[in-house]
């Protein structure tokens, strides 16, 4: 039980697939994009042309997590991207992170591609539980995560601090029997159901 095959997943808004060398300009731009930015982390070192690269060529030969590029299937164009990551063998779980460019925002994409990659894990390869970190201000990205069914776990306070300010971090997660369930629709949001406090909903890094 790995990552070794990567596949493509394809839905009505969206279609992922592994990456490319060929990536790495249009991923560029779009993790120059200032929401992008704001929503995620630092990445700890400066992202040249060189580093993205030698990153998203090499996505295809890593085992140990799940690297799909998220596009447009009328096109092909490359909207973002979603991860699978920090596998841990022997407690089947993951961290899922995700982000999307400028051209794939308010069009459901998000919601589609993260759908397709948590039901892949938990479906085919048999992840037990999916697990996520976001910033409390990012609403958006929270909303995305309560509709496929994430729950919120927790809140770290003030874990970083943001232009001039302290931020949150959210915890979500999703465990593989909860999916068997809804498999990404939940009836009733499940930070809602179980009374846990919706918080402030950082993009997953």
């Amino acid at each position: 039980m790995d990552f070794s095959v990567k596949p493509v997943l394809t839905g009505d808004r969206t279609a992922l697939r592994p990456f490319t060398e060929a990536d790495a300009e249009p991923m560029a731009e779009i993790v120059d994009d200032p929401e992008v930015r704001r929503f995620t982390g630092s990445p700890g070192r400066e992202l040249t042309p060189e580093v993205l690269r030698a990153w998203y060529g090499s996505r295809g030969t890593r085992p140990d997590r799940l690297d799909l590029a998220v596009t447009d299937p009328a096109d092909g164009e490359l909207l973002g991207e979603v991860v699978l990551s920090e596998w841990q063998p022997e407690t089947r779980t993951c961290t899922f992170r995700t982000l999307i460019g400028p051209r794939g925002r308010g069009r459901g994409v998000g919601t589609e591609a993260t759908r397709l990659i948590v039901g892949y894990g938990f479906e085919e390869i048999g992840l037990h539980r999916v697990q996520l970190e976001a910033y409390g201000f990012n609403h958006r990205a929270l909303r995305v995560y309560e509709k496929v069914g994430f729950v919120v776990e927790g809140t770290r306070r003030q874990v970083e601090l943001r232009d001039g300010e302290w931020v949150d971090e959210v915890l979500m997660a999703v465990l593989d029997h909860e999916w068997a369930v809804h498999r990404g629709h939940p009836r009733v949001h499940p930070a809602r159901a179980d009374g846990a406090a919706r918080g402030r909903p950082r993009t997953a890094r």
